[in-house]
């Protein structure tokens, strides 16, 4: 019997992020738009280095993530300071529309905001959003360059 399950993949849009900046300053991973999508869970992953990271998610009204509002800040108890170790941050559409009130601004893009203490450290990134308002086929696909 052959069956093509495809049950996940159509209500989660996953995305993943080589996350490899070459310094310590903050930076957005990728601005990717929350539109149609109820919310967003974001993955961190190393997989060089062991410096501290703070961790937080931002919401701008802008694509290029212009004039960013940070909807979350991730309180991180202990470090993911070795390879393998990972952390996740959750953000609701809910909370987006929060900020978006508080600051006057049109909040629809989102984007993790990643800081190492080291600049030669690296992680992967992943997104995967969900509570899409619309049913699709399928949401995630594979990509390879």
């Amino acid at each position: 019997m052959s069956l093509t399950a495809e049950k996940l993949t159509s209500e989660l849009k996953v995305t993943q992020y080589d996350f490899d900046p070459d310094g310590t300053s903050a930076t957005a991973v990728e601005w990717v738009d929350m539109k149609d999508y109820g919310k967003i869970l974001v993955s961190f992953f190393r997989t060089v280095g062991t410096s501290n990271l703070t961790f937080l998610v931002q919401a701008s009204a802008s694509s290029a993530g212009t004039s960013a509002e940070t909807v979350l800040t991730k309180t991180i108890s202990s470090q993911p300071d070795a390879v393998g170790d990972y952390v996740f941050a959750e953000v609701l559409a809910e909370q987006i529309a929060a900020k978006a009130a508080s600051t006057g601004k049109a909040l629809r893009y989102v984007s993790a905001v990643l800081t190492f203490g080291t600049g030669t450290d690296e992680g992967v990134v992943t997104y995967i959003r969900g509570g899409s308002r619309f049913k699709y086929t399928s949401l995630t696909a594979d990509y390879v360059s």
